[in-house]
């Protein structure tokens, strides 16, 4: 106890003389600059400035997509997707992490038995030596503390991830599953337009084959305006086929037809709000890993300014032992032995791994800073995504009223010899592009609103 004693006098000793900094410090977040994130939808440069502190990022899942099929996709991907599967197993290795870095705290005991058999002489002599060592470093530096405390914000970090996979994962199927309706309701569109220029094209045939005065070419531009449809309509398919595969892929399944209902049927939520900026710095998982990317940064230059100061160590050893031989029967052996090592000599390196330690902090520092600066973008982006997709989905309702009753007029007109065959054509054209866009443009509406629901920190309950 004596020696121990005495190890310890001289460890605070060279502590104090040593003039020891923010040893066994704990992390706090630093100032980062959150407000005015959102920008106005409306205005160049005004930003939102929202009251409320209840936003769809709070929302579970759920409750913003109630399509009935669409939540059983989400459910198995939730259970089924290797990524989310894998982030689990991250949680399990710096969970095992943490008790490896809390146990280095105890002694480390080992048992190391030796036995000998020697003959000289005619005698025949056993030796033996049943022993117990032991090793216990003395953290008064807060070396293993800041290990211990790295370990556990590394921890909280692979959660976030998890979470943040599994906010990628609900927003990415619920994504796709839009898009495939869209697909559909688009396909059901150049189906229709499919039959339409059918018609248009055998209607002008018949009239060149009875001598109306219509010409082979406007045969054969209405032919062409068919082909244009069918060729739409193979690259639909080809389209619908992908994204059901990148959806399957991302239920953890092999590529198979995704059962979906249809784009009319869905509803949205359409009155949201934002909150305020510095939510995002706890709904986002993300942005909080990049936050314990941060702490873990901090403990490790907390561990790096350790390595300056003296590391004791206590080394004891007990057992059974009969002397080589010389002592029958054994007899009980006791010693314990204690060392401070102080590093004289080490300076220059163990100055430039403190500045490694303190540049990776100001890295994770900028990384999560950008993080938040990052996050506010989305969240703009969804909105304007919103409010324009809106404005142009009605604009374009009015025009397609419009083109219909173009297109009427001109096949009426056809049927009298009053319009050209380009008349006809380019009507029906423009009509389709017309139904087409607003379809993306609802689509787009939509995607806004999963978007949105990401970049607020949702899809995570």
């Amino acid at each position: 106890m004596k020696i121990i004693r005495t190890i310890i006098l001289v460890g605070t000793l060279a502590l104090a003389l040593s003039g020891c900094k923010s040893l066994y410090g704990r992390y706090e977040r630093p100032q980062v600059a959150a407000n005015g994130l959102f920008r106005d939808t409306l205005s160049a440069a005004d930003t939102l400035a929202t009251p409320d502190t209840l936003s769809l990022g709070h929302w579970a899942w759920r409750d913003v997509f109630t399509d009935s099929q669409l939540q059983t996709l989400i459910q198995k991907a939730l259970d089924n997707n290797p990524n989310l599967l894998n982030a689990a197993l991250n949680i399990e290795m710096a969970k095992a992490q943490i008790k490896a870095a809390k146990l280095a705290f105890l002694p480390q005991f080992a048992f190391t038995p030796q036995g000998t058999v020697s003959h000289y002489n005619e005698k025949t002599v056993q030796s033996y030596d049943l022993t117990v060592a032991a090793s216990w470093n003395v953290s008064l530096f807060g070396g293993l503390t800041a290990a211990k405390r790295a370990a556990q914000t590394s921890l909280i970090q692979m959660e976030d991830y998890q979470l943040s996979v599994k906010t990628s994962l609900v927003s990415g199927v619920a994504n796709l599953y839009y898009t495939l309706l869209m697909l559909d309701r688009q396909m059901e569109l150049v189906q229709e337009m499919e039959m339409l220029t059918q018609k248009t094209w055998k209607q002008m045939e018949a009239m060149k084959n009875g001598r109306m005065g219509y010409r082979s070419t406007a045969v054969q531009a209405a032919e062409a305006n068919y082909y244009s449809v069918l060729t739409r309509k193979a690259d639909l398919k080809r389209q619908l086929r992908e994204m059901e595969n990148s959806l399957s892929l991302l239920l953890g399944e092999p590529a198979q037809f995704v059962p979906r209902g249809k784009l009319a049927d869905q509803s949205l939520p359409g009155n949201f709000s934002t909150g305020v900026g510095i939510q995002l710095l706890r709904n986002r998982p993300d942005i909080h890993a990049n936050e314990m990317a941060l702490a873990t940064c901090f403990y490790n230059v907390e561990k790096a300014r350790s390595m300056f100061y003296p590391n004791i160590t206590i080394n004891a050893m007990g057992g059974f032992s009969n002397g080589k031989g010389m002592v029958n029967p054994g007899q009980w052996l006791l010693s314990a032995v204690g060392s401070l090592t102080q590093p004289i000599f080490m300076n220059g390196r163990l100055t430039a791994g403190l500045r490694v330690a303190e540049a990776k902090y100001q890295q994770a520092y900028n990384t999560w800073q950008n993080s938040i600066f990052k996050a506010g973008a989305e969240v703009s982006n969804a909105l304007v995504l919103y409010n324009t997709s809106q404005e142009k989905s009605a604009i374009e309702q009015k025009q397609i009223e419009v083109l219909k009753k173009n297109v009427e007029h001109t096949h009426m007109l056809l049927d009298m010899a009053g319009s050209t065959y380009l008349e006809v054509i380019t009507a029906e054209s423009k009509l389709l592009n017309a139904q087409l866009s607003k379809v993306t443009d609802d689509f787009h509406k939509m995607q806004a609103v999963v978007n949105l629901y990401q970049a607020l920190g949702g899809g995570t309950r």
